[in-house]
């Protein structure tokens, strides 16, 4: 499992009403909800986002296309829209794009360019299967603790906050693997990339702490995994 993202998306919401501060890799913008749904139209809506990343990911496609054919096509614009009906106990969406080419290009080459819209990454996803996977992160104290440790570090695992979101295993497979035993082998990895990966955890099953000097701890052996 590789992430689209180096570094995920992260938003955070305070007391303001809707406002939301959204954090890519390169700065930060504000979301917010238009003032008929109590917002105050500061930033994007959600649906609005959703459209936009659409619209450029369309954009990016075909100028990318274009400019590899060489075409003298100096600018594209995109109209994007959704509506949503009730059948059953199910909602369709449907999402409307509105593909804009300069007047006097030839039908061949819009028609082309309609196909490789289709294709645009975000197109496919939006049309394909899509899951949602939801975490909490957990702090509590749990009765069951396994440590594993190396000469800097001790790795904490709490099985019972375990949601096995696949990100260590899948990410730093030296060090977390379900097929050995102990299943955290602490000497698969430095130990800064452990505690990186650590911090990713979802759940708060994984923690790290340094180890105290006078006593560093000993790793410890899980029968189940």
């Amino acid at each position: 499992m590789e992430y689209k993202l180096q570094k995920p998306v992260h938003g955070t919401i305070g007391t303001s009403k809707y406002q939301c501060v959204i954090e890519w890799r390169n700065g930060q913008f504000i979301a917010d909800e238009p003032v008929v749904q109590g917002g105050k139209d500061t930033g994007p809506d959600p649906y609005t986002l959703l459209l936009s990343s659409l619209a450029s990911c369309t954009l990016v496609t075909l100028r990318m296309y274009i400019d590899r054919k060489g075409w003298d096509i100096p600018e594209i614009k995109v109209n994007t829209n959704m509506w949503q009906s009730k059948e059953g106990d199910n909602t369709i969406t449907i999402i409307d794009r509105d593909i804009i080419f300069p007047a006097g290009l030839e039908p061949e080459k819009k028609n082309r360019l309609l196909e490789i819209a289709s294709h645009c990454p975000v197109s496919k996803m939006l049309e394909g299967n899509i899951k949602v996977r939801s975490y909490v992160f957990h702090e509590e104290e749990v009765d069951r603790k396994l440590k594993y440790s190396n000469e800097d570090i001790t790795v904490v695992w709490k099985p019972e906050l375990c949601k096995h979101s696949g990100r260590c295993v899948m990410q730093l497979p030296k060090v977390f693997n379900l097929k050995t035993k102990p299943w955290v082998t602490m000497s698969g990895a430095d130990t800064e990339a452990i505690k990186a990966q650590v911090e990713k955890c979802p759940t708060g099953a994984l923690s790290w702490v340094y180890n105290k000097p006078e006593s560093p701890e000993e790793p410890a052996i899980d029968s189940e995994f």
